[in-house]
């Protein structure tokens, strides 16, 4: 039994005497004592050494009052266990040498059996849990098929996503094939984490908000929603899609058991397309940590009382930035811990 399950509480839709909190990207850039094992070890060498995503992913549970961990990981360890070989360039970030464009090449890509391939974060899981004893849930994640196609396609990050755009819009069917190879992965992938104990899986669709809302039917939500339909029945489900506001509405339709929202929509209209009946997650601009710690403060406490106590999970409105000072983050956090209603 979990001793602090407000965050599960949260999804379930019950009554709690506070919302929980948790920040994306909170076991990252920010802690010192992440920087000090980003000088030590590579990015993709932290991510698949159980023994370090677990030690990271415990890092901001030591720090603050967090209600949720989030195991330390990447989206792109899921290409890379399709074969699809990534890595992490300095001052670049995610790296293809040879983006994947062409049929042969989506035809070339694998479903591979994750228990071979990605046996090392089900034994972070393991680890992890063993070092959360019980405190608080566990969230394991993975990327939306479609954000991992633009990676896969762009061959890198980009402001725009235009190849990857571009790739689909002439080849529908090369895309749709590769999609439904990711999203066959993912839910593989999602369903061990489930197994492994982790209590809810959040699917982040970081590039949805590139696509027009009927592409954004098309070539995201459509694989979103099979793994949706593939989880709820094992895990709560979470879907956070980066300027995807326009998609609420369908997305409240799902069997999703929450949905994040980022700074661009207001907390009253993200709960008028969600029929006041979804558990909403976010939507704290990730820069506004830059104001005083009194401001934050201030700022959180009406974000929570415009969204609401109840089916509701504070969080950022996207990660949180890698300078961010240590104070300003815990600011955020004992905001919602010390919230009272008025």
């Amino acid at each position: 039994m979990i001793k602090n399950d407000l965050y599960l509480k949260a999804l379930r839709g019950e009554t709690v005497e506070r919302p929980p909190v948790w920040m994306m990207r909170q076991a990252g850039r920010f802690l010192p004592e992440f920087r000090a094992l980003r000088d030590e070890y590579d990015f993709f060498t932290r991510c698949r050494t159980p023994e370090l995503a677990a030690e990271i992913t415990m890092m901001p549970i030591r720090r603050y009052p967090l209600d949720a961990a989030i195991l330390f990981s990447d989206i792109l360890v899921v290409p890379q266990a399709m074969g699809i070989d990534f890595k992490m360039k300095e001052g670049v970030g995610p790296w293809l040498d040879h983006p994947i464009r062409t049929l042969e090449e989506v035809q070339n890509v694998v479903v591979p059996d994750v228990n071979d391939t990605l046996g090392y974060v089900f034994d972070a899981i393991e680890l992890t849990l063993q070092k959360l004893d019980n405190n608080i849930p566990l969230i394991g994640f993975a990327g939306s098929p479609w954000t991992i196609l633009c990676y896969c396609v762009e061959g890198k990050g980009s402001k725009a996503f235009e190849i990857a755009k571009t790739f689909c819009f002439q080849n529908p069917e090369t895309a749709h094939l590769l999609l439904q190879k990711i999203t066959d992965t993912t839910i593989a992938y999602l369903k061990r984490k489930v197994e492994k104990g982790v209590s809810a899986v959040q699917v982040f669709d970081s590039w949805g908000g590139m696509l027009s809302p009927e592409d954004y039917q098309e070539f995201s939500w459509k694989y979103i929603n099979q793994i949706v339909e593939a989880l709820s029945p094992l895990s709560h489900v979470v879907v956070f899609g980066k300027g995807c506001w326009f998609a609420l509405e369908e997305m409240t339709m799902s069997k999703v058991s929450a949905l994040g929202v980022d700074w661009t929509i207001k907390p009253e209209f993200a709960r008028v397309l969600t029929n006041h009946t979804m558990t909403l997650q976010g939507n704290f601009d990730p820069t506004r940590l830059h104001s005083s710690p009194e401001t934050i403060r201030k700022m959180v406490h009406e974000m929570i009382n415009r969204f609401g106590k109840d089916r509701y999970i504070v969080n950022l409105g996207h990660g949180i930035l890698p300078n961010i000072p240590l104070e300003n983050a815990e600011a955020f956090i004992r905001a919602v811990v010390d919230w009272k209603p008025n």
